[in-house]
């Protein structure tokens, strides 16, 4: 029976992630799950935003954690080490 009870917890599990769609709190969000579909979001976003010649990537921690949607322009540089050859 433990087999069974496992299968309906994964399917239960499944249809949580399914039914699931990006919220701007979820950025702010305390759930693995949430916090999961933002960083998701951002990285499909960040994405489709580099192919356009006025995007701008935002700026995350090292986490991964949401600092700024005011990001740098594509194609600033200035954060790059100038060191000679």
């Amino acid at each position: 029976m433990d087999n069974e009870k496992y299968r309906r917890e994964t399917i239960e599990s499944a249809k949580k992630v399914a039914g699931k769609k990006h919220e701007v709190s979820d950025y702010d969000s305390n759930d693995e799950l949430d916090k999961g579909i933002a960083i998701t979001h951002e990285q499909a976003s960040d994405n489709y935003t580099e192919g356009t010649i006025d995007g701008k990537i935002d700026v995350v921690d090292n986490n991964g954690e949401l600092k700024t949607h005011n990001g740098k322009a594509l194609g600033d540089q200035s954060d790059l080490n100038n060191k000679d050859s």
